[in-house]
């Protein structure tokens, strides 16, 4: 089962995902310093429960750990809105209602995704008085795929 990030483990999943490289609890406590009061001990256990949950991996380098993610904020999403479509007793209704709160980027950004998945085809057959057959002389049939 996926979980939310809480505010904190998001905040420090945030900046991990942004800077794409190993990071130590010290990179991101002064990070996390220019917005908040917050002790070193807090970021080191939040870094470990993030570590223990599985979406972070650890490397030790000398007296200190280094963590990465497991993997990217994308897949993280994906399987939160997974998570929330599962829980749906009728996940057709749930998709009608997710696709009337998007906004037209939001939709737009569907389409192409879509697209990309190839559930949608990139764009309508042309209509036109060549046969699908490739110059055979074939005619009707189902269009070439």
């Amino acid at each position: 089962m996926v979980r939310p990030l809480g505010e904190l483990e998001n905040d420090i999943m945030t900046r991990v995902w942004q800077w794409n490289r190993p990071v130590t609890v010290r990179e991101v406590l002064e990070d996390l310093r220019s917005e908040r009061d917050i002790a070193y001990t807090t970021v080191m256990t939040v870094l470990d429960k993030l570590h223990r949950k599985g979406w972070l991996r650890r490397e030790q380098v000398g007296r200190a750990y280094r963590y990465e993610p497991v993997s990217s904020r994308e897949a993280y999403t994906a399987a939160l809105m997974n998570e929330a479509w599962a829980t749906s007793d009728n996940p057709a209704a749930a998709l009608v209602h997710f696709f009337g709160l998007m906004s037209p980027e939001q939709r737009e950004a569907l389409r192409d995704a879509l697209r990309v998945a190839a559930v949608l085809p990139a764009e309508p057959e042309p209509e036109s008085g060549d046969s699908p057959g490739g110059g055979t002389g074939e005619t009707g049939g189902a269009p070439a795929r």
